[in-house]
């Protein structure tokens, strides 16, 4: 599970942001939004508001930059990292970009960061959290820019034979991560084996409106993760008039049979009689509820980070609403982090916790900030406050500054 992801100079965010998913203190909806894990009470939400370029975005790119870099390293030492720092200032093109993460895995929590630029990774550092927030070293990783070597050392209290660090030294080129060397070699370290394995297995993400989940999601039925029938009910109750769903396989990838290619039909009952549809034709809205019912089924089952960039599109606002409070009655150990431009879910307290709801917002500098309904004080915010008033007048910031409309 996600505790915390910290930002600094990638796209939009120029100084350290940190969306956390530790609970804040207070009660409201206790039981439906806080998952008790290692000691600590964990969201399951994080709901994003923001005005178009605010780098709302940004956040789940970054997150999905860092995904990257750990599962689909570069190949060459000459190939760059392909990111675009901050760029509305003189000097953040040519300081480096940090990505951090805390996170928890098989009962044990971790601390991840990495530093690099356009050419190479500059450092990397793994932590093991233990009681009382006390960090222990796992590795750090540092690398000589000018003869493009990187090395590792692993902490004392982590045994792992010197032949083993050269092997991922070897591996370890100057743009690839310590984390990815170690997807591809056959050695044996729980922590790096923790931490890849949750990255790998536990994080789904849809960084842009347009990605698609729905082969994703029918791969996974037809490989037994998730059930059909499960899938189904979740759409039926979003009023969708499916009765059915059938799936036809197509043909099978020859490269090692695995991939496999299906047609996707729906039945809709009409008046007592069944009428079948190819998923083709379904509407956009359809299509994309089809995806996030699988996404809900997976966090169902397993506990996953899901993250989706603007949930809203192509959904009616209520669709959303009802998708979020299916999530929260009946999900409870995974998260979800999404953006959205959806406002009516300010408007009901019984959707939401003040800690849950974030903004982002640019500031004269042109840099995005990301903040909590919670960092207001009451001087902004009362327990009885119309929250979705504030944020349409201004008062939380985080929405476009237009001018008048006379051309």
């Amino acid at each position: 599970m996600l505790v915390n992801f910290s930002i600094e100079n990638f796209g939009p965010i120029r100084d350290k942001q940190t969306l956390s998913f530790e609970a804040q203190k207070g009660s409201h909806l206790e039981d439906e939004y806080v998952i008790y894990a290692n000691g600590l009470r964990l969201l399951k939400f994080a709901i994003i508001f923001g005005a178009n370029a605010s780098g709302k975005s940004t956040i789940i790119e970054a997150l999905d930059f860092l995904y990257d870099l750990i599962l689909s390293p570069n190949e060459k030492k000459s190939d760059e990292l392909i990111f675009t720092p901050f760029l509305f200032d003189e000097t953040s093109n040519k300081k480096n970009t940090i990505l951090s993460i805390d996170f928890l895995q098989n009962d044990a929590r971790y601390y991840y960061s990495v530093e690099f630029n356009r050419t190479h990774i500059v450092s990397e550092e793994l932590f093991l959290i233990g009681k009382n927030e006390r960090k222990t070293n796992v590795f750090k990783r540092s690398t000589d820019s000018q003869k493009q070597i990187s090395k590792i050392k692993f902490g004392r209290e982590f045994k792992i034979s010197k032949p083993a660090i050269e092997i991922l030294e070897l591996y370890t080129l100057w743009n690839t991560t310590v984390l990815s060397s170690f997807t591809k070699v056959n050695l044996e370290q729980k922590e790096l084996k923790d931490s890849t394995d949750w990255i790998n297995n536990h994080i789904f993400l849809a960084n842009t409106p347009d990605d698609d989940f729905s082969d994703m999601v029918t791969d996974f039925i037809d490989l037994g993760f998730i059930k059909k029938e499960k899938v189904l009910e979740i759409i039926q109750k979003a009023d969708f008039n499916i009765n059915d769903i059938l799936y036809k396989e197509l043909k099978s990838s020859e490269s090692d049979g695995t991939t496999k290619e299906f047609a996707i039909r729906t039945i809709h009952k009409v008046k007592n009689n069944s009428y079948l549809l190819p998923f083709g034709m379904e509407s956009d809205g359809t299509k994309r509820f089809y995806s996030l019912a699988g996404l809900l089924e997976m966090a169902r089952v397993e506990p996953n980070l899901l993250a989706v960039d603007e949930i809203d599109a192509s959904l009616h606002p209520d669709l959303v609403i009802h998708f979020l409070l299916m999530f929260m009655e009946n999900v409870k150990q995974s998260q979800l982090i999404v953006t959205t431009h959806n406002r009516e879910i300010l408007d009901d307290k019984n959707l939401f916790r003040n800690d849950a709801i974030w903004f982002t917002n640019k500031n004269e500098d042109g840099a995005a900030e990301l903040y909590s309904l919670d960092d207001f004080d009451s001087a902004v915010i009362r327990n009885t406050s119309n929250i979705l008033n504030a944020y349409k007048s201004g008062k939380l910031k985080a929405i476009p500054k237009t001018k008048d409309f006379y051309l």
